[in-house]
């Protein structure tokens, strides 16, 4: 598992830049991505220097999350709203699910933006454009607070088998996405997943999808780099020596991202209709 500085005990400049990144993308929480740079002396100062102002005028998140639309899969079986109610899902935490979905759908196509700008620099390249206006732009509405995560010692060892289904293993370690872990409240909805989901996982047509929306995203990388003005003042770089682990960093996320996003909207879109 990688480090992380969690919200709750960020001070100083690293608080600011969480409050920044929430507000600037809408979402009720960082990224794992941004909380693991914040662990590095250094790192989530310089990154988020270099970035920001994409992020500030609206021109990074929106074009994530207009490519992160797109995307040609067939759909999972939808839910009645009955059959929710059975799986143990009232009204309170359908919206729930819902939420949960959106978030991880705003989050990780803003993640692969931020990721694939850093690596440019990573690799050599420095931001040389012209200074941008941010006047007319406002984020969205913040989507709203989310469940937290559910610990696996917490459950039954049915649930706990049940969640395990959707994990993967990291540094040795079994890892299961933010995502799961949320959707664990509901126990028995969480099963019917197991059952229409995880067969997806590594099928073709999933795998498809999600290098789809990569590809997408990386190649609308190179211009929004382009566009990015060169930094008079910065906070100094990080030592060139952690650039590799960064680097593999970042690549995990290429992984995991587009699947929050195709994987997140079929288990939305499979809701009962608004």
């Amino acid at each position: 598992m990688l480090a992380e500085l969690s919200e709750q005990n960020a001070t100083g400049e690293i608080a600011r830049i969480y409050t920044e990144i929430r507000e600037l993308c809408a979402v009720p929480y960082v990224s794992s991505l941004q909380r693991h740079l914040a662990t590095r002396t250094g790192w989530l100062e310089w990154a988020w220097a270099i970035v920001r102002p994409v992020f500030v005028d609206g021109s990074a998140q929106t074009q994530a999350w207009q490519l992160a639309t797109a995307l040609d899969i067939q759909p999972l079986p939808s839910l009645s709203r009955s059959a929710l109610r059975l799986l143990g899902v009232d009204a309170v935490g359908e919206q729930a699910i819902r939420d949960i979905c959106d978030s991880f759908i705003r989050v990780s196509p803003t993640n692969l933006m931020l990721s694939g700008l850093l690596r440019q620099v990573l690799e050599g390249q420095l931001p040389s454009g012209p200074e941008r206006s941010n006047d007319n732009w406002t984020p969205p509405l913040s989507l709203p607070a989310l469940p937290p995560l559910v610990h696996p010692e917490d459950l039954t060892a049915d649930q706990r088998a049940v969640l395990l289904q959707f994990g993967t293993e990291v540094d040795g370690q079994p890892f299961v996405p933010g995502l799961y872990r949320m959707l664990a409240h509901w126990p028995a909805y969480l099963a019917h997943l197991a059952t229409v989901l995880v067969p997806r996982f590594e099928d073709a047509e999933t795998t498809a999808c999600c290098q789809s929306l990569l590809q997408r995203l990386d190649a609308a990388i190179p211009d929004l780099f382009a566009s990015l003005p060169a930094q008079d003042v910065c906070p100094p770089a990080p030592p060139r020596a952690e650039y590799g682990a960064v680097l593999e960093v970042l690549n995990r996320y290429r992984k995991t991202s587009p699947e929050m996003v195709v994987l997140g909207t079929l288990i939305r879109d499979a809701l009962p209709s608004q």
